[in-house]
C-alpha cells in the first residue's frame, strides 16, 4: 500500500475531490522518509536561492527506499509535491532526486536525458 489514508480523508475522496493540503498531509504522515527528502530539497532551495537542489543520499534501509519509490512513482503524489513547493521534481536511479525551479528549464532538461541517466549509474546500486 502506498499511503496510510485516514478514514476522514477516504470519506472526503468518496464524496469528491480532496485538497492538495489534505493529500500532502497524508503523504507526509505515510511516507516520512520520502517527505524528509523532498522537504529537505525545498529547504535547500529556499536557503541557498539556487534554482536546483539535488539529493543523492542512499536511503538507509529498505523501508526508506520503498517510501521514496512510492512517492516519485505516483503521478498524483509527485504532482502534489511539485505544487506544494512550486518546483518540478525529477528522479534518477534509486536515490537521486532533484527539485528544479520552473525557470531552470535547461538544468531540468539536462537532468532527465538518457546521457544523465547513464552517467549516474553506480555498480553498487544495480539492484536497488
Amino acid at each position: 500500500m502506498s499511503l496510510t489514508v485516514p478514514v476522514k480523508l477516504l470519506e472526503q475522496a468518496q464524496q469528491g475531490p480532496i485538497s492538495d493540503d489534505d493529500f500532502v498531509e497524508c503523504i507526509k504522515n505515510s511516507l516520512p522518509y520520502a517527505w524528509s527528502v523532498v522537504s529537505g530539497l525545498a529547504d535547500e532551495m529556499a536557503r541557498t536561492g539556487n534554482k536546483v537542489a539535488l539529493n543523492d543520499t542512499e536511503p538507509p534501509d529498505e523501508a526508506s527506499w520503498g517510501q521514496l519509490f512510492r512517492l516519485v512513482g505516483s503521478d498524483a503524489m509527485r504532482g502534489a509535491v511539485e505544487r506544494r513547493f512550486g518546483v518540478r521534481m525529477a528522479f534518477q536511479n534509486c536515490c537521486k532526486t532533484g527539485f528544479f525551479d520552473p525557470s531552470a528549464t535547461d538544468e531540468y532538461a539536462d537532468f532527465v536525458t538518457p546521457r544523465a541517466q547513464v552517467l549516474n549509474q553506480k555498480p553498487e546500486l544495480i539492484n536497488c
